[in-house]
């Protein structure tokens, strides 16, 4: 089987269309696996589908479809295999990450997740919580490296809440790390002070070969990009912060072809905001990085239209949306897929090396955008109003299409 890997001579490039397509027909198999008529497939992928909770179903059938599709036309055939996760899987087996699924999650060649989590869940206890699946899972996976692109698209850029001149050619790469810091550190829990009282606690710990690794993701993505890397710590406060900037300035030294700057977290909050197209590539620890991903999701419109990969040394990569479950709106065809579809493409890019499929895609969702189709999340006066499925419909055609609209 072939595993995915970190790949970093590949970085997040703006969507290229493709040529003309030749004709084609697929089916489904019982086992979910697609034949291209075309071709003879030249390449298979066994892939672990986690819908998990929420939107995360209606999602995840969306970009299965549109994986399935663009993978066809380049002669790829894929093996699908369904598996529990989060509340669901809560529900089912009284775990949030079944043995199962992480099993079947280590022996495929990449991973596709929906959404975890939801309102159903938020009294149980932490080991019981639907997040606390997604943490064992990447923990599972030993994957430390999440790079969470942010890029305002010329068709979306009225959708973001930033002015039209602070918005527009905004085009970022949050590199964070993910299974380390505060989220993983020990010791952790409840306990009662010197005076009585109940006390919560944390520990913030990075270790040298953990801050290491992920600067080096970081300085390699920065150099396929526009060259310039910002480091973003709490240095003036946080002893695990001074540490975090002593290594990246270490590896620095690896990279003089690559501009390096520091930014504390607090200012980095508030330049992406002010300034967003300063940034060219940041790196982050795993608290701060969740904290300013999110943050600039919403410079480009919406957090429902950005992907994510998470990304190890060896073994599959885990691909999401960087949305939640949005349990409101779950089961009402109101969700945004495009989050997902795109995740689907950086699976193809990253997890399995499949840059023609994966172009497909990114170039399908632009046209379908150029289209005039949008969600409720991202709609504006004048474009059409479209649900889940629909958009995903309209994807589809795009990926089939025969003129793919210009970048």
């Amino acid at each position: 089987m072939a595993m995915a890997s970190l790949q970093l001579n590949n970085a997040i490039a703006k969507p290229l269309f493709m040529g003309m397509r030749p004709s084609f027909s697929y089916k489904k198999n019982s086992v979910g696996r697609i034949r291209c008529a075309a071709t003879t497939p030249s390449k298979r992928y066994t892939i672990t589908l986690l819908p998990g909770d929420g939107i995360g179903p209606e999602v995840i059938s969306v970009a299965t479809n549109v994986l399935k599709l663009a993978a066809s036309l380049e002669g790829i055939e894929f093996d699908f295999q369904e598996m529990l996760v989060g509340g669901a899987a809560l529900d089912s087996t009284g775990l949030p990450l079944p043995a199962e699924t992480l099993s079947a999650a280590k022996q495929s060649d990449a991973v596709l997740l929906g959404a975890i989590g939801g309102y159903k869940w938020d009294k149980n206890e932490k080991h019981l919580k639907p997040e606390t699946g997604l943490l064992q899972l990447r923990a599972g996976l030993q994957v430390f490296a999440n790079l969470r692109p942010a890029t305002v698209l010329p068709q979306l850029v009225d959708a973001s809440t930033l002015k039209k001149e602070v918005a527009e050619g905004v085009d970022l790469m949050v590199v964070r790390e993910l299974t380390g810091g505060i989220y993983f550190g020990k010791p952790r829990g409840f306990s009662v002070n010197e005076n009585g009282q109940e006390i919560g606690f944390n520990t913030e710990v990075y270790a040298t070969h953990e801050i290491d690794r992920i600067a080096r993701v970081a300085f390699e993505t920065a150099r396929k990009r526009r060259g310039k890397l910002c480091s973003v710590d709490k240095a003036n406060v946080l002893e695990a912060s001074i540490f975090w900037r002593k290594r990246v300035m270490a590896i620095a030294s690896e990279y003089p072809d690559v501009e390096l700057s520091h930014m504390y977290v607090d200012n980095a909050a508030m330049q992406l905001v002010r300034d967003p197209k300063q940034f060219d590539t940041i790196v982050t620890n795993n608290i701060f990085g969740d904290i300013l991903s999110d943050e600039a999701s919403m410079i480009t419109g919406s957090i429902g239209m950005l992907p994510s990969a998470s990304l190890g040394e060896s073994g599959p990569g885990l691909f999401e949306p960087i949305h939640g479950s949005a349990p409101d709106i779950a089961g009402q065809d109101k969700a945004n897929p495009l989050a997902t579809v795109l995740s689907a493409a950086m699976l193809l890019k990253y997890g399995l090396g499949e840059e023609n499929a994966a172009k497909r895609i990114e170039a399908a969702v632009l046209d379908t955008l150029s289209r005039g189709y949008r969600t409720g999340d991202i709609y504006s006066s004048g474009n059409k109003l479209v649900g889940c499925k629909e958009m995903g419909e309209e994807v589809l055609k795009s990926v089939d299409s025969q003129v793919p609209a210009p970048v």
